[in-house]
Formats: structure tokens, sequence, C-alpha cells
């Protein structure tokens, strides 16, 4: 095949993938329906229901982990929703969801419908990036990967939480950003902290690889463990805690094992009081993705009162789960935790240690 015979980018980037909208789709009732009937219907039934319930709950805070290639895939708008109206209080993430999606997004870039059934080689070529059926521009993940860069090369030399590299990406969309639903905008603005445990796994770390490579005596470094402590900081701050988790791995074991770093500093353990996750995986393997939340239990990290296990694809679940919170209404006169402002006050007061 000579060059003139092979697709072009543009034949690829045609469709722009467009980002549900849970305010204009009212689920109540057919949740509700899915509640009579069986199977993961019923389960996500419940799961909505304990979803809304920690939304009443003024003593719990709500913790959203998102794993997958979510925004990708139309999600976006959905967790844009959910913080937007404090539906969320503290994010843990995979680099992917809000580096390269939604900060990619922000500057101005979409992702475009595809197809699995593309030859892949051809892809190559025309620099255009598969995620299954989703296509994306590397050129301009390029871009975003420059910006981070460059956003580093503004940072005194010293180690960062990912929370606090989160915040200055928030800080930069401030005046650059070019959408209306950017999540980590949003975020910076409604002080929502944003924890992206494994940051270096996305374009971040391209953009910190090229940032240390170019100052490698003096820059900017990430200190997970400080994203650890700062995520304890905030388990002890509230009164209870619960958690959605969309799909597993990273985020799903670093927000639950906060329970346990309470425990280990010398503090009175406190189990998440509320816990959904929704996913694929299977838990035959002991894959981490897939481990149910009675297995946490036994680990002291989530209670069992208050747990739902949902396995089902997020972008049919989400929609639904998220939807019928938010058009129950549980959410209206719920305040902001503004949890950023206080993990960056230095002088607040930390709790002394129980035992």
């Amino acid at each position: 095949m000579n060059d003139n015979q092979r697709p072009k980018k543009s034949d690829f980037l045609k469709e722009p993938i467009e980002h549900i909208d849970i305010t204009k789709h009212d689920t109540r009732a057919l949740v509700d329906a899915m509640a009579k009937m069986s199977f993961s219907a019923r389960d996500l039934a419940r799961a909505s229901a304990i979803y809304d319930r920690m939304l009443a709950d003024k003593d719990c805070d709500v913790i959203l982990c998102l794993a997958g290639s979510l925004f990708s895939a139309g999600l976006k708008r959905v967790v844009y929703d959910l913080v937007s109206n404090n539906m969320v209080d503290i994010i843990v993430s995979t680099g992917a969801n809000i580096v390269d999606q939604d900060f990619f997004e922000s500057l101005g870039f979409k992702h475009y419908k595809g197809t699995k059934w593309v030859d892949d080689h051809a892809c190559r070529a025309a620099r255009v990036d598969r995620i299954y059926d989703t296509f994306i521009c590397e050129d301009q993940l390029g871009v975003s990967d420059d910006t981070i860069s460059r956003i580093a090369d503004s940072l005194k030399p010293q180690p960062y939480s990912s929370r606090e590299i989160i915040e200055e990406l928030g800080k930069y969309l401030v005046k650059n950003c070019k959408c209306k639903d950017s999540i980590t905008l949003a975020a910076y603005k409604k002080r929502v902290p944003i924890f992206v445990p494994a940051f270096s796994d996305c374009s971040a770390g391209f953009g910190f690889l090229h940032h240390q490579w170019h100052n490698p005596d003096s820059h900017a470094s990430i200190d997970s463990a400080r994203d650890f402590r700062e995520l304890v900081r905030l388990k002890l701050q509230a009164k209870d805690t619960g958690l959605i988790m969309i799909g597993g791995g990273v985020p799903k074991n670093f927000a639950q094992d906060i329970t346990v770093g309470l425990e280990m500093l010398g503090y009175e353990g406190r189990m998440h009081k509320y816990a959904v996750q929704i996913t694929v995986a299977d838990e035959r393997d002991g894959a981490l993705s897939g481990s149910t939340l009675r297995e946490a239990c036994s680990w002291g990290k989530v209670d069992t009162v208050h747990e739902q296990m949902v396995f089902c694809e997020a972008t049919i679940a989400f929609p639904l789960l998220a939807g019928y919170a938010y058009h129950k209404g549980s959410w209206r006169g719920r305040k902001a935790r503004k949890y950023n402002d206080l993990l960056n006050d230095a002088t607040a007061p930390v709790p002394t240690a129980s035992r």
C-alpha cells in the first residue's frame, strides 16, 4: 500500500464522542422497576439506593474511585455533574481518566467514535490511538504532555502529592480551559481533591519525564506516600465515609486502605460505612478489580451493612446509578467539604490518636 492509499488521520477522527447528561435523563422509575427484578438489575437498584442514602447522610463523605477508560467512553459529564452538585467530596482515579482524557479535552481536544475492526497498523501510521472502539489523536496527546511539562517547569523544585499537581492543572485551566464540562477545573473551583496514586502511568508521567530529563538536578517530583498521608487525613476528618467505585485496581485499593492506615497510626479503626462497586472483573482469580466488598470487610476496610457489588459494564450501570441519585435530590442542600483548602492549610489541627 502506497502513501496515497493509506487512511489519513481525518478518516479516523470524524464523529466526536458525546458525553451523556444525567440531568436530562430521569432514571428513577426505571431503577425502581429494576428493584423488583432479579440478578444484576436488582443489584444495580440496591446500589443506587445505597448511593442515595450516602448523599442523605449528612455525616458521610463520598469518595469516588475511577478506573478504566471512562471519560473517553462518554462518562465525563456524569462525574462533572457529581462534582458540580456536591455529590462527591473526594476523587481517587487513574491518571488516564483525569489527565489523558479530562485534561486532554479541557485543552479543546476530542475523543472520536471508532471501531475495534480496524487495521491498527493503519492507525499507527496516521498517528491515531485506539481505545477499544474509540479513537484519539496521538499528536494532540503530545500537546497535553507538553502542557504538563510546562506546568511542572513552573513549580518550585520539591516533592508534591498527586493531588497538589492536579490542583495546579485546575489552576492552569482557569484561564486556558476550552470546554464547559472539565472535571479538573470544576474540582479546582469546588475545592474537591483529586488523587492519582499511579501518577506516572499516564500523560502526566510523560510530562514529568520531559520536565525531569531536562532539569535533572532541580525538578518537581511526586511523593506517593504523601498521597496516602493526605487521604488518611481526610478519613480522619470525616465522621463516616462511603465509596462509589467504578472499576477496581489501584484507585479501589488506595481508597479502601485508608482505614487500615488509621489503625497503623494508632487511631481507632473505622471501616467505610457504605460501599458500591461497578465492575466486570471476576473475583475467582483473586484479582483486586473483582474482589468483593465482603472480602474487604475481613481486612477492616468496608462494613457489610450497606455494600453492593454490581457486575456490569460502567457505561451502562454508572449513568443509571448517578441519574437515579441526581433526580432523587438527596444531595440538595448538601454542603461542599472543600477538602483542598483543609489539606493546603498547614495550621489545620489533626486529632490525636485514640489509643
